[in-house]
């Protein structure tokens, strides 16, 4: 029986492999994609969704959401992915039949949640949806079987600021109220889409060599952040987080080495907006932390960090998926 996911995602080209991933998989039934403001703007993100969808022959439909933070100030990350979110091919990647679903994502999250009791939940883009979704509806964070948050960075470098990842930094008071939320989280850090995690040149030749047009799409649509990764990094190659992270929510067994911490997001400082901050060493119960961790401490579940990845089997499932 397929697994249900719900996608939420910001439609960056890193997004649409991890789409193509889920859609392709026979053992995941995507029941919606909801769109983000993130890494495109809300309209360019549905415009990318609706595509993906239409790419792989999916009937899944796909629904507009928060077209800015919660507080803050839309920043995207265009310079990376392209002005269109997938490389700057102009009407290359845009949809022929599709169209968005009239309901909010909020909604549509709200509902998915507690109509699906095994709802597999898979975040690509900054958390305002889900955040949105849990103020609105509250109960729905004991509804959900797995939520696999493509964010952060789990005591390491971000890659926006030197503390904070993207999706967390762009809306850090929505990624608090997720993180305190008690919902099952497991966070894919940042950590991996960098080293062993990137597709390497000969990783890109041997994906062009498959030769379908879900392989073609998938290396095209990350030429452009393949440059801006370099810039960043100085490594060469396409690095895929949100591939990464939609291969732990399709085999939780790539993340060989996770564990249970508390975990909360810097929202008031300008030099760690949007950190991660992970109880690694379990000291929040601490007399001198237990305060100011006593809000996240009131959580009935800790979320689940992934410290080591099996980085040929999420490369050999990416590419069995691109066939």
């Amino acid at each position: 029986m397929p697994r249900p996911f719900l996608i939420d995602t910001d439609a960056g080209s890193d997004d649409a492999v991890a789409i193509v991933m889920a859609l392709r998989h026979n053992e995941v039934d995507v029941r919606a994609i909801t769109v983000v403001a993130g890494n495109v703007p809300l309209d360019q993100g549905l415009i990318n969704s609706l595509y993906f969808t239409e790419l792989c022959e999916a009937d899944t439909p796909v629904y507009a959401g928060a077209d800015r933070p919660l507080l803050r100030e839309y920043v995207s990350a265009d310079w990376f992915h392209g002005a269109d979110g997938l490389g700057d091919w102009g009407d290359r990647y845009k949809p022929r039949r599709a169209q968005a679903a009239s309901q909010h994502a909020v909604d549509a999250i709200i509902e998915a949640a507690r109509a699906t009791s095994d709802l597999v939940i898979v975040t690509l883009g900054p958390l305002t949806n889900l955040a949105l979704a849990l103020r609105k509806a509250p109960d729905i964070a004991g509804k959900i079987n797995r939520c696999v948050v493509m964010g952060g960075a789990a005591c390491t470098n971000g890659n926006v600021t030197p503390a904070a990842e993207y999706n967390i930094w762009c809306d850090p008071e929505a990624a608090r109220i997720v993180f305190r939320s008690g919902m099952p989280l497991e966070m894919v850090g940042w950590e991996f889409s960098q080293g062993e995690f990137v597709l390497s040149l000969d990783d890109i030749e041997a994906a062009r060599q498959i030769n379908t047009t879900f392989a073609e799409f998938a290396i095209d649509s990350n030429i452009k952040g393949m440059r801006g990764y370099e810039i960043q990094t100085g490594e060469v190659g396409i690095s895929l987080p949100d591939g990464v992270a939609m291969a732990v929510a399709i085999d939780p067994s790539i993340c060989t080495v996770s564990s249970q911490h508390y975990i909360d997001v810097e929202c008031d400082s300008e030099l760690t907006r949007g950190m991660t901050v992970v109880d690694k060493l379990n000291l929040a119960d601490d007399v001198r932390n237990a305060a100011v961790w006593r809000e996240v401490m009131a959580n009935p579940v800790k979320p689940s960090v992934c410290w080591a990845l099996d980085a040929a089997r999420w490369k050999d499932l990416l590419f069995q998926l691109l066939r």
